[in-house]
């Protein structure tokens, strides 16, 4: 029977008809015989007549169930009875006997399981179906390959017949050579016989006695010398024909060799299909000559050490694995490592060449968001990450959802492909808060997501810089609160660089580089002497906050009377008396309007707005202490109504 016969209708209604008894003893198994149960109490709840008028049902004809493969379960009833409008049969209690819900679950149950079975069986049906194909091929391959054998074998059964029949005629031309040119001498020798027997017989009939004395004498002489001359009579050839054993080594070897299929030839292994990795795996793929039958496959793989020396004599250890499909997925990888890999195939004949050999990736590690680097605002967020893979990634891939006010995750999410960096700038909707994750891609796949991050877009959000701070300055662990001590440290000791502030003790914070609405709160001390303000991230490191054109700030100085603070923008102040010292103090940032303006958020009072501030560049918020103390950051604040007045 051909794979043709069997088609996938036929096995479609194999599975079907196997699936519907299988299900019938299921549900029969799972409800513990109930529906036995169901027959005999449907009988105590009838009248005697209508018991003899109703024809007894069988349980194993209840239901009927079919089951397509492409199709969810469908439950029909059985021909012959008829459904009650109710869904009871006739006389039963549904609250007593048939529990609908309870009833409904076990049939999802059995539902369940068999579409777990007919997709089992399905997949079974597949691999049945891909064996089919194999033995036609190998089939077709082992009838071609007969038939060039018996053709071969022919063929050189042909040439060594005509190489003898050549020999033969070459000796039988010889051997007749031979004897014609041993006749041709005993003619000779017979006429010359008959000769000197003529001239005798002529001599002796002489009746000249001076003529006969005259010729008998050379006559003699000639007969003499007749007589000497020996006559080979034995023949000059043999007349058999020499008959040398024929060499059929060869045609013997190919009579042999028609039950052994040739070694096969090296196989192609394909490059690397985008998606076919995981962290630990990669599937690998090959092709082969279709003329060749082949056993089984050998997949040799080492891992690729960029870091090795060329001289180096300790090489990977190089695993292998035996299969007897075109594909294979290898496990237990390293995460985003390459890997070199070649194949083999084998038959009863020999091993063939090794393939050349191809590098695949498995998918890399996923990537660390540094939290401490991402800041956000209304409407939108800088996501900061590292790689935290040996080998370079293609691209990353930014996954954001966004919280329900139940603090539910939505089930939508949105993917920002292809981004180069690790870093992104997402555009988001304002007073929302996000879910956020990131993953690393290559040829081989995506990661899976690093740890999630939660965004806010409620208010602008920052951390301070310490790679900006002035060596007197301490940033503490969650990077919103910044000190000065008592201790002073001398200058040999400290550590400046192009980033870090010399002269000022001053800080930047990490703002969002989005032109748009920006406010935080800074908490002060009383007895702390202070700037708060904005400044170019190349604004002067060695110059006081305020005093130059690329900063504004407001400053606060202890004075023996009072309590003085100071709107400084280019060295220049406004002449401002505050009268309540502000110990919370609300900073707007508004880049449209080009202002920036100072709350006493206790009081929700306006202090001094900056207009007329030519922000071409961003602006980063900056912090600086002019004698002990501290000041604390509170970001992610919704800014309040009066503060874009």
């Amino acid at each position: 029977m051909t794979y043709g016969a069997f088609s996938s209708r036929k096995r479609r209604d194999w599975i079907t008809e196997f699936t519907s008894d299988l299900l019938l003893m299921d549900l029969y198994e799972l409800s513990g015989g109930r529906l036995g149960v169901i027959a005999e109490e449907a009988e105590h709840h009838e009248s005697p007549s209508s018991t003899m008028n109703r024809p007894t049902r069988d349980v194993s004809n209840f239901q009927r169930f079919s089951v397509a493969t492409n199709e969810s379960l469908q439950f029909q009833p059985c021909e012959g009875s008829t459904p009650s409008p109710t869904g009871a049969d006739d006389g039963l209690d549904d609250d007593d006997v048939f529990k609908e819900g309870e009833t409904e679950r076990e049939i999802d149950k059995t539902r369940n399981l068999l579409q777990g079975k007919v997709a089992e069986m399905e997949n079974f049906a597949g691999h049945l179906e891909e064996i089919f194909l194999t033995v036609e091929e190998n089939f077709g391959r082992q009838e071609q390959n007969l038939e060039q054998h018996y053709n071969d074998v022919l063929q050189t059964l042909s040439q060594r017949y005509d190489e003898r029949a050549a020999t033969l005629e070459e000796e039988k031309k010889s051997k007749l050579e031979a004897l014609y040119n041993q006749l041709l001498s005993c003619g000779q020798a017979l006429d010359a016989s008959k000769e000197l027997i003529e001239t005798a017989q002529e001599i002796y009939r002489s009746q000249d006695k001076r003529l006969f004395l005259k010729a008998v004498t050379p006559a003699i002489k000639r007969i003499e010398e007749f007589a000497k001359e020996e006559t080979d009579l034995t023949l000059s050839t043999s007349l058999e024909f020499n008959t040398p054993p024929s060499d059929l080594s060869e045609v013997k070897t190919m009579m042999d060799s028609i039950n052994v299929v040739p070694a096969p030839s090296a196989p192609v292994i394909n490059p690397q299909m985008p998606n076919s990795a995981s962290q630990t795996s990669l599937r690998v793929c090959w092709s082969l000559f279709s003329d060749d039958t082949v056993e089984y496959y050998e997949l040799y793989y080492r891992p690729v050490l960029e870091d090795m020396p060329a001289d180096s004599t300790c090489t990977p250890y190089v695993s292998k694995v035996k299969v007897k499909e075109t594909h294979c997925t290898v496990t237990d990888l390293l995460p985003n490592a390459q890997y070199e890999l070649w194949v083999t195939a084998t038959n009863t004949t020999g091993i063939s060449p090794a393939s050349e050999k191809a590098l695949y990736m498995t998918v890399p590690s996923p990537p660390t968001i540094k939290q401490r680097e991402c800041s956000s605002c209304p409407e939108a967020a800088m996501i900061r990450w590292e790689s935290g893979n040996a080998n370079p990634v293609d691209s990353y891939t930014v996954e954001l959802s966004k919280m329900g006010t139940d603090g539910t995750e939505s089930g939508v999410t949105e993917s920002i492909v292809a981004v180069p960096a690790c870093q992104c700038l997402i555009q988001l909707q304002p007073g929302r808060r996000y879910l956020i994750s990131v993953r690393a891609v290559n040829i081989g796949g995506p990661s899976d997501r690093s740890d999630v991050i939660t965004v806010s877009t409620i208010g602008t959000f920052f951390h301070l810089l310490e790679d900006t701070a002035h060596p007197c300055l301490s940033i503490s662990e969650d990077g919103f609160t910044m000190f000065y001590g008592d201790e002073e440290l001398p200058i040999s000791a400290m550590a400046f660089d192009d980033s870090t502030f010399t002269r000022c003790v001053a800080v930047l914070g990490d703002l969002i580089a989005v032109r748009c609405r920006h406010y935080w709160e800074v908490e002060v001390d009383d007895g702390t002497e202070f700037r708060i303000g904005v400044a170019f991230e190349d604004a002067e490191r060695n110059s006081y906050l305020g005093a130059n054109s690329s900063s504004w700030c407001m400053r606060h100085i202890l004075t023996p009377t009072r309590h003085k603070y100071e709107f400084l923008h280019n060295g220049w102040s406004p002449d401002l008396r505050i009268t309540v010292n502000p110990l919370r103090i609300g900073v707007a940032l508004d880049y449209e309007r080009g202002t920036l303006s100072f709350f006493n958020v206790d009081l929700e009072q306006h202090l001094h707005t900056f207009f007329h501030c030519h922000f071409q560049n961003y602006v980063y918020p900056c912090f600086s202490l002019d004698n002990t103390g501290a000041l604390t950051v509170h970001n992610s604040i919704e800014a309040p109504e009066y503060a874009f007045i």
